[in-house]
């Protein structure tokens, strides 16, 4: 498979960016990634880059954009923190990705078992790691299942991925509270702005 050129890429529609990803990963589960000799996509996007979409997703060692997506040298931007929320830097890299290098989508990806998450439902405190689970406990207090505050934590799985799936919504609420130039590219139709899990145990991503 060759790398993207610009042509390649104006033909992309939002729709069709996103049935992309969601190929490769169903690529990926039954282990048929397309073949790529990605020397030759490095040659190829020397001189240039026209990636069709961009992932946010967790620094998780287990969830790479490229392989669970089965995805090339230039094919994504990939952005990746722990939680995968947003801020100030992360949306000026989306608005860079969207407006000027013309990617066509925009997946907010979070996952199963998710360490930051888990953090969050136990309101960890541990140096600079405290300023980003305080970024991510709006999601817990915004899951009002279950009450009991004994089910309200990291050893309860599905209040876990409950969260996690609901720091998605959030953080797709934020990108177009916080980036005019986002929410005006989606309006336009130019973009999509979607939510996705994936599931570490079967490697399938779920959009919602």
């Amino acid at each position: 498979m060759k790398a993207h050129t610009a042509e390649t890429q104006s033909l992309m529609t939002p729709d069709s960016a996103l049935e992309a990803l969601l190929n490769g990963n169903k690529r990926f589960v039954s282990n048929t990634s397309v073949n790529r000799d990605l020397v030759e996509q490095v040659e190829a996007t020397a001189l240039g880059q026209y990636p069709f979409a961009t992932v946010l997703h967790c620094i998780d060692s287990r969830v790479s954009a490229e392989l669970l997506f089965d995805q090339g040298v230039g094919d994504v931007f990939s952005i990746r923190i722990a939680g995968n929320f947003v801020n100030e830097d992360i949306l000026g890299s989306m608005e860079f990705a969207c407006k000027l290098a013309g990617t066509k989508l925009v997946l907010v990806l979070g996952h199963t078992a998710c360490g930051a998450v888990k953090g969050a439902c136990d309101h960890a405190r541990l140096g600079n790691l405290t300023a980003l689970i305080n970024k991510i406990e709006p999601a817990v207090e915004a899951v009002k299942e279950p009450k009991d505050k004994d089910q309200r934590n990291s050893k309860n799985i599905n209040f876990v991925n409950a969260v996690a799936k609901q720091n998605v919504l959030m953080t797709i609420d934020n990108i177009r509270k916080e980036s005019p130039v986002l929410k005006e590219l989606e309006d336009e139709g130019a973009i999509k702005i979607v939510g996705g899990m994936y599931d570490i145990a079967s490697g399938v991503v779920e959009i919602y």
